[in-house]
């Protein structure tokens, strides 16, 4: 896929960052879910490897799958809404820059012809793909509207353990129902 060279040499957000800009995504034409995140953290920042991080490991744990299952790009298209690490805000790290998205995304998106499932992940990437958001725990509440196609999920980040806490009912109910529906489809 020449596309995914051309955002690897991307440099769009050389100005805006505190470091050299690093994109990482995940994909290839024969994917079959996509991983619709945010952007890179540091960890993955510095090794290249998406959702190599704390996010990662209970992203995997949520979905069911190993390691070698998540980094296989004809099984998972990893897509954030910017491709580089954003750097450090006051709480967190900063929104996804959102020239990426314009620039690349439709087009990258646009080169999965194999998609059966989407799991769209925190409020950047909610906003771009679900129609009618308004906020993720609203979303993420009525994930079942959305499948078979899509699901909406909180961010993995140990940083939402509050959230995770305060919504019980997403791990009871809607995790079982995402490791299903991404079980379904690698059995395919």
């Amino acid at each position: 896929m020449s596309l995914l060279n051309e955002i690897a040499q991307c440099r769009l957000c050389t100005e805006q960052f505190e470091h050299d800009p690093s994109p990482v995504v995940q994909g290839n034409a024969r994917a079959k879910i996509l991983i619709a995140g945010q952007a890179p953290s540091m960890s993955v920042h510095k090794t290249g490897k998406p959702f190599n991080d704390a996010s990662g490991k209970k992203l995997r744990a949520w979905l069911g799958v190993s390691e070698l299952q998540f980094y296989d790009p004809s099984v998972f298209a990893i897509v954030p809404m910017a491709f580089c690490y954003p750097g450090k805000g006051k709480s967190g790290d900063k929104a996804p820059p959102k020239i990426c998205a314009i620039t690349w995304r439709k087009r990258l998106l646009a080169e999965f012809h194999n998609i059966e499932f989407s799991i769209v992940i925190g409020q950047y990437a909610q906003a771009y793909h679900l129609e009618g958001f308004t906020n993720v725990t609203d979303t993420v509440r009525e994930w079942a509207s959305y499948m078979p196609e899509q699901m909406p999920i909180p961010h993995p980040s140990p940083r939402n353990l509050y959230w995770l806490k305060q919504n019980p009912w997403f791990e009871i109910n809607a995790i079982p129902a995402l490791k299903s529906r991404v079980s379904e489809i690698l059995m395919n």
